[in-house]
């Protein structure tokens, strides 16, 4: 039997090859976005409670209204903006089957979908699968600026979709409230969608302001935002997220998401409704993490790394131009074999494999493991 693959050119992702090498040699893992330390126990109490309860068949296949319903006070506490519970949210099994649906909903051949690199990896296999065609953006390293004249060339009459992501994996820059205005701007009285990913909409730094999608009204009427619970509470392995949208593009939506998954975990989505009553569970999750940030970069000041502050996401771009000029991927993979300690390589995420010696390290760890990371660093 002859195979023709769908994505021929599509290799084990990053994450996977450098999880493994972080196995076979023993190395402090900062490759993968997950934390190293558990989730609130009142939360999983809450998941057991309702297993207990007997919650455990199919939900229903929106997502469990309370929960949906704390999700629509949640936008209103934050953004002052209002999404209908029962037809204009619905939960998820994790993000990236969210974006997996939007864009097989909406994207079919030849549709052209503008994205910013570096951008989260999954993003062009699932337009490449519908048919679509990526438009790539790259944005230049250090401050991850975006051409807002190069955005206006790249539209035309194929554009059928432009992707965001605020705050931005991997280079934790965020979006401006300037970069939302050229935005509504330039799909004014289009009809391009926009897919806004933000999934670490609570982890942002410095006293600023997240820009969701949903605070301009010209793009919220054209637009999906895609949200997780794994990054917000420490547990991306249960995989729960969810997006909000209007109702005419979530009845879209919904049409593929039933025959994707149909539904999500239903004890967990009971757990969620109940500890998303307290807003305190979520609202203090910038201060945490950016204790964090601080820690890892004050521990790591005196290294041969260069480094901007992240503005959001619990990721920190690292530059080690001045130690070597091998390149981003092979430089990852010889500080896991060679000094313990595991990394991203950005290079994978940009237009071409652009190669600016920068790593991606994840300082969502316990402070033990931030110090044990920062001396392997800073012997480098």
């Amino acid at each position: 039997m002859e195979l023709i693959s769908k994505l021929p050119n599509l290799e084990t992702t990053i994450f996977s090859v450098m999880s493994a090498l972080a196995k076979e040699y023993n190395a402090i893992n900062l490759s993968q976005g997950f934390p190293d330390f558990e989730s609130d126990p009142k939360l999983i109490d809450l998941v057991t409670l309702a297993m207990k309860s007997g919650y455990n068949q199919y939900a229903p296949m929106a997502g469990v209204l309370e929960l949906r319903e704390r999700i629509a006070e949640k936008y209103e506490l934050l953004y002052g903006s209002t999404y209908h519970p029962e037809t204009e949210i619905t939960i998820t099994s994790g993000a990236t089957q969210a974006i997996s649906c939007i864009i097989s909903a909406f994207i079919n051949s030849n549709d052209e979908v503008i994205i910013f690199k570096p951008a989260y990896d999954c993003y062009e296999p699932f337009i490449e699968l519908n048919g679509g065609k990526v438009i790539p953006i790259q944005l230049e390293y250090p401050k991850y600026k975006i051409d807002w004249n190069l955005v206006k060339q790249k539209i035309n009459t194929k554009t059928k979709m432009i992707i965001i992501n605020t705050p931005h994996n991997p280079s934790g820059r965020i979006f401006s409230k300037h970069d939302m205005l050229q935005l509504q701007e330039l799909t004014k009285s289009t009809d391009i969608l926009i897919l806004s990913d933000e999934v670490y909409e609570h982890i942002i730094f410095d006293d600023e302001k997240h820009q969701s999608i949903c605070l301009y009204s010209d793009l919220k009427s054209r637009s999906f935002v895609v949200a997780s619970f794994g990054k917000t509470f420490h547990n991306t392995g249960w995989k729960i997220g969810y997006c909000c949208a209007p109702k005419e593009l979530m009845h879209e939506f919904r049409k593929v998401h039933q025959f994707n998954v149909y539904c999500v975990n239903h004890p967990m989505q009971i757990a969620l409704a109940n500890y998303l009553k307290e807003p305190n569970n979520y609202l203090g999750l910038s201060q945490f993490y950016q204790e964090k940030r601080d820690l890892f970069l004050s521990l790591i000041s005196t290294s041969r790394f260069k480094f901007v502050p992240s503005k959001g996401t619990y990721f920190q771009v690292l530059d080690y131009s001045e130690i070597t000029q091998e390149s981003d991927v092979e430089f990852a993979k010889r500080l896991a074999i060679e000094y313990g300690i595991a990394s991203i390589p950005l290079s994978v995420f940009n237009v071409n494999n652009l190669d600016n010696k920068i790593l991606r390290f994840c300082f969502a760890k316990t402070s033990d493991t931030l110090k044990k990371a920062a001396d392997i660093l800073n012997s480098i």
